[in-house]
């Protein structure tokens, strides 16, 4: 497996588990104009790459995000003098970074986010596309994006909704405060919450390696159930799951899962 590189992420992959990081420490793991594209790249390979089964997102340093690099606004608009054109490329900006962050929701394999300390505007965009998330005791979260004068254009407005109560959102959106983890946790936005990073990240590793020897298959099934079923009435998620399994249901994987079952032992699944 060849491993690919980047200049703000980290990436490792150990018993079919791989582990991205965040990796500007010096700068709180703020997202400037390279970590975006960076992010689709990697979370597209890891989507292609047979060899993972699950991913666990994490942030390298003291803290976890501090969302948006601020000299990334410098550019959105292009240089056009035309208001029009510079909306027209400020937009088509904004749907690109909306894509890039994308690309870990559409990753078929989970993701699953362990986040410590801060996570706040483009952060919080981040943990949103994840399929779980989880925290440390001194992790908060913030929605910061109405403290600089701008509506939040990535995603959180659009997926946190998904996640939590309405109104719960609209607060935290409208004030832009922070919510500790006590809090995050006891609203369903995270799992669970552990001590301090280096339990985090192990427990979270833990979780991850076991649905990493599930089917991947259905695993991957799962998910896409699971979010089509977010986005559709249940009718037309129940006529998808019929179909899906019409045709990706695995004789070898039920056969193997259902004999492990019966001598009580782990099944071993194909990539």
């Amino acid at each position: 497996m060849a491993i690919p590189e980047f200049e703000t992420l980290t990436l490792s992959v150990e018993e079919q588990v791989a582990t991205v990081a965040l990796n500007r420490p010096d700068k709180a793991n703020s997202m400037n104009a390279v970590m975006w594209p960076e992010l689709q790249a990697c979370f597209e390979w890891l989507d292609a790459e047979p060899g993972v089964r699950a991913v666990v997102l994490a942030g390298n340093g003291k803290h976890f995000c501090s969302g948006l690099d601020l000299a990334m606004f410098s550019g959105l608009g292009g240089e056009s003098g035309d208001p029009a054109r510079r909306a027209e490329a400020f937009r088509r900006n904004v749907l690109r970074m909306q894509d890039n962050l994308s690309a870990i929701e559409q990753c078929r394999k989970p993701v699953l986010a362990a986040i410590h300390n801060t996570c706040i505007g483009g952060g919080v965009d981040l943990v949103c596309c994840c399929d779980m998330r989880y925290a440390t005791e001194d992790a908060w979260f913030a929605i910061r994006e109405i403290d600089i004068g701008m509506t939040a254009d990535v995603g959180t407005l659009q997926r946190m909704p998904k996640l939590v109560a309405d109104g719960i959102v609209r607060e935290l959106a409208y004030t832009g405060r922070n919510m500790d983890a006590k809090e995050a946790r006891e609203l369903g936005f995270v799992n669970r919450v552990f001590p301090d990073r280096e339990t985090l990240l192990r427990e979270v590793t833990i979780i991850a390696r076991g649905i990493a020897r599930k089917a991947p298959l259905a695993v991957r099934g799962t998910k896409e159930m699971i979010l089509y079923a977010r986005d559709h009435s249940v009718r037309d998620g129940l006529n998808y799951i019929a179909t899906w399994n019409a045709g990706m249901l695995s004789e070898v994987d039920l056969m193997a899962g259902v004999q492990a079952q019966a001598s009580k032992q782990q099944a071993s699944f194909e990539d």
